[in-house]
């Protein structure tokens, strides 16, 4: 579930591969990194792809580019992006910890979406709803989560726009003088090959 098959190297190194081969001016790609980034910290789990593309398709970045970010919350990072979020969010609210422990964040999303699925099997059986319980998860732990994670996101986000902007730029200078180096050397060789026989 957490390593990824070929390894993390690598599923890194594909992953920087296809940015910097996205057709594309690098400011877009830069802005849809930027949103993949700040989706990241949201707590809508099931939802980034969607938020991801919807925001660089607003702010007119690279979408590709944006679903390529998400990977920012990745195993890895989601524990402490969860963990900063909830807590900054809890300052931020004037709530306190009285709400799910930070340790248990994942256990309790995992426990709130059994609840829901439960909630709505009960619709069409005898069993009663109970959507009581899911309110102190909302409360102690999704609202602070979502108003926690919106300033480490923009931050984070920021800093990926502004890392990536001249890397791809860069990147893409270099791609482009090669590939007119190689069209050049492909002139030669041809002019070449006309002018052997002549002679």
């Amino acid at each position: 579930m957490v390593m990824p098959e070929g390894g993390w190297l690598r599923a890194l190194s594909y992953m920087r591969h296809r940015l910097l081969r996205i057709p594309d001016a690098p400011h877009r790609i830069a802005r849809g990194i930027g949103c993949g980034i700040f989706v990241s910290f949201l707590p809508l789990f099931g939802l980034h792809f969607f938020l991801a593309a919807g925001a660089a398709w607003l702010i007119r970045g690279n979408v590709v580019a944006a679903l390529l970010g998400t990977a920012f919350g990745n195993p890895v990072t989601f524990p402490l992006i969860a963990v900063v979020s909830v807590e900054l969010g809890h300052l931020l609210l004037g709530t306190g910890v009285d709400g799910v422990p930070a340790l248990q964040i994942l256990t309790a999303f995992a426990q709130a979406g059994d609840e829901v699925l439960r909630n709505i099997w009960a619709i069409f059986s005898p069993e009663p709803t109970q959507w009581q319980r899911l309110s102190r998860f909302f409360f102690g732990l999704f609202i602070p989560y979502l108003v926690g994670g919106i300033l480490p996101g923009l931050a984070c986000a920021f800093a990926g726009y502004c890392l990536s902007l001249p890397i791809i730029g860069a990147v893409q200078t270099l791609r482009r003088k090669r590939m007119r180096d190689r069209a050049e050397r492909l002139r030669e060789a041809a002019a070449a090959r006309q002018d052997g026989p002549q002679a």
